[in-house]
């Protein structure tokens, strides 16, 4: 099947190059219509109970969410001053603003705060909104800090987008020198990067259209550019690469095409099928914020391996030998493959040696993960002095009971004293502060419960678990909401849904590398080594940004690691392994099928991929690692994972721990009971072999 399509793009190369760009490039232009579509919210679980408490109290009182919060100074002592900051708030246009609360006094009078809540419940239309009224906040006489839910909100998208920009802007022209270097010359060095960019393009067209049916979080764009960009990248080392090797063993431009695809070709669309599925895993959990992930993931990276599938094999087939054109002055012979051939041989000859102390270090490395706590996006995930996330601190520590911070308690139905005698309750638990009304009637009760501590703290998690566990009026319904009780909600949503999660990508990966090699232990390896090579990431980041070791070097707050891009975090990390896994392995299951042992095997293997891998690992590192430097606190933590967990797998784990388990596992490496294999041989993608090729260089169906 493989061979065939390498053939037939061969000889429809001009139609499928010009069909192929024409798509991407009207998709990513009409693409662009999504960033007005892009929201800022989705971290929640729609159906927890403190998502239903906020939907109880909005019905019963409308929305009073306080939206925008505005503290100003002055002497509040004077009941003048705190008239003319009402009447000048006001005034404010009522298309935007749908009520107002305040100015509420501090206990020392110098402050007041005000609560704004937006006539828009949607958080793309609420920041517009707040850019509207923001310019008018200002009143002569007073300063002031500007904070709260959408403030946090349009900070964090303007310095995402921003950064987004300075990462490509950075890590393009890199990108593009280093792959100058590996394939040394201009013009092969160009085609990932183009790939690379249709796939992004592509991926925009995809977002838009999902954007006008569901909610969209703006981190999908990122999500997309990162994957879009970096498998590109991946899949054009190992087409090209393969394509320059078949050229070099004397083929003609049209057997080389045909022979890229039907090995090359395969073995990227395994790997862009198992790290679809891994990232298409975050559609399991209900928070929009995690479903944008997976809808910008999957887009990117099934338009990466459909591009590098068709417009790739079209343009080597148009290229030919010219693809070593505009060759630098060190492009005069092959990259020699002894220095993997000798790496391979050392670690064979003591694989006890090498294997142990390697496991032994990344289970160390993986030890702090098992100390993690989770919260969700903060005003910390921005800078220290930040103007806005200064605004929130100063309004959770000063003005508690008024914060989005505290529990919000709603009673349905009941007798009122019951319901009052009930509220002296909440008043009594430990770790709660003051109380707020916020509404009564419709037979609805609400009030705003202050926390002495952090929303996250352990003390606040506590209260919240007391005040549920108070038993509520009699013919009532008690629900409570809040940052806290959302954040908790949040928590054991995606505890419920990981299981089914991680048995999707295990499975996945058990069935899929079993079709595509035909053993059930080479499967069963690469899962317990990707899971090693997480758990180590992992691990190292919890040390970081969780336990605050080199935080300050970061520039980040420690505290809980935000779930959904923990989450994230994982689904990538492990496609990622198991893409390596599959490069890696492709090229030792190709030479076993030939004959060779399984030491010749994993050194051929070794041999040929080893630059491959490591050379994407390190361009990969160079497109993500741009976002260890961002703004906000959880790009980085994107970025500096990352870099972690492909330094740690394209290195350690797959040149040095891979070669030495096959080693000590030897034939049984390769094996599978007959009646699997049997259906392996009937259910895996099977390539006639072209008429053209040699028979020493045949591979077998289930080679990648």
């Amino acid at each position: 099947m493989f061979a065939k399509w390498g053939s037939l793009a061969y000889r429809r190369r001009w139609v499928v190059l010009v069909a192929t760009v024409l798509l991407a490039v009207l998709g990513g232009v009409w693409g662009l219509g999504v960033f007005d579509k892009l929201s800022q919210g989705g971290y929640e679980a729609p159906s927890s109970e403190a998502a239903r408490a906020d939907k109880v109290a909005e019905e019963a009182f409308g929305r009073k969410n306080g939206d925008v919060i505005v503290i100003y100074r002055g002497d509040f002592a004077n009941p003048l001053e705190l008239k003319k900051v009402a009447d000048h708030i006001g005034g404010l246009p009522k298309d935007d603003v749908l009520g107002v609360v305040g100015p509420v006094p501090a206990d020392d009078k110098q402050q007041a705060l005000v609560a704004i809540t937006l006539t828009s419940s949607d958080s793309n239309e609420q920041i517009k909104q707040f850019e509207e009224i923001e310019p008018r906040l200002a009143i002569d006489g007073f300063s002031q800090q500007v904070g709260g839910l959408v403030p946090t909100q349009k900070a964090i998208n303007d310095m995402s987008q921003a950064d987004l920009t300075r990462a490509e802007m950075f890590s393009l022209p890199l990108v593009l020198l280093l792959l100058v270097v590996i394939f040394g010359g201009l013009v092969a060095a160009s085609l990932p990067v183009v790939v690379g960019g249709l796939a992004i393009m592509g991926a925009l067209g995809v977002l838009h259209v999902i954007a006008i049916y569901t909610e969209v979080n703006s981190f999908a764009v990122n999500v997309a550019s990162l994957l879009g960009l970096g498998m590109a990248i991946d899949y054009g080392l190992f087409m090209v690469g393969r394509f320059r090797e078949e050229l070099a063993a004397g083929r003609t431009t049209e057997q080389a095409v045909g022979r890229t695809v039907a090995s090359a070709g395969r073995t990227v669309l395994f790997s862009a099928t198992l790290l679809v599925i891994a990232l298409a895993g975050l559609l399991i959990f209900p928070h929009g914020f995690l479903k944008s992930l997976a809808y910008g993931g999957v887009a990117a990276v099934a338009i990466a391996a459909l591009v590098s599938l068709t417009l790739l094999p079209a343009l080597l087939g148009v290229l030919g030998h010219r693809v070593d054109k505009l060759a630098m002055p060190w492009r005069k012979k092959e990259p020699s493959e002894r220095g993997w051939r000798k790496l391979s041989g050392k670690v064979m000859k003591r694989p006890v040696l090498v294997a142990v102390p390697i496991i032994g270090v990344l289970a160390a490395l993986g030890a702090p993960f098992l100390g993690v706590q989770f919260g969700q996006v903060t005003e910390k995930v921005l800078p220290e002095g930040n103007t806005v996330r200064v605004a929130t601190e100063n309004i959770n520590q000063n003005f508690s009971a008024l914060s989005n911070t505290g529990f919000k308690v709603v009673v349905k139905g009941g007798d009122q004293a019951a319901v009052q005698e009930y509220l002296g309750k909440v008043k009594d638990v430990s770790g709660v502060g003051e109380v707020q009304p916020l509404g009564q009637g419709n037979g609805v009760t609400a009030v705003s419960a202050g926390l002495e501590q952090d929303a996250l703290s352990d003390t606040s998690k506590q209260a919240l678990k007391d005040v549920r566990a108070l038993t509520p009026p009699a013919g009532a319904e008690v629900l409570v909401g809040g940052n806290t009780a959302m954040v908790s909600d949040s928590l054991d949503a995606i505890a419920d849904g990981l299981p089914l999660m991680i048995a999707l990508l295990v499975g996945a990966t058990l069935v899929l590398m079993f079709l595509a090699f035909g053993s059930v232990v080479l499967p069963i390896k690469a899962v317990v080594m990707s899971a090693l090579s997480l758990s180590a990431t992992f691990g190292v980041l919890v040390w970081v940004f969780q336990e605050g070791h080199f935080a300050d070097l970061l520039g980040v707050t420690p505290g809980p690691l935000e779930s959904g891009i923990v989450v994230l975090m994982a689904a990538i990390v492990f496609g990622l392994s198991t893409d390596y896994e599959v490069f890696l392995l492709s090229r030792m299951v190709e030479a076993r099928g030939s004959g060779a042992s399984t030491e010749e095997a994993v050194t051929t293997g070794l041999a040929k991929t080893g630059r491959v891998i490591t050379s994407a690992a390190l361009l990969l590192i160079v497109v993500t690692g741009a976002f260890a430097f961002s703004q906000v606190a959880m790009m980085r933590f994107v970025g500096v994972g990352m870099i972690l967990a492909l330094a740690l797998d394209a290195t350690v784990v797959r040149m040095l721990l891979v070669p030495a388990v096959l080693k000590l596992l030897g034939n049984a490496a390769w094996w599978a009971p007959g009646p699997l294999k049997r259906i392996q041989e009937r259910l895996a993608l099977h390539d006639e072999p072209a008429d053209d090729l040699d028979e020493e260089v045949r591979v077998p169906a289930a080679v990648g």
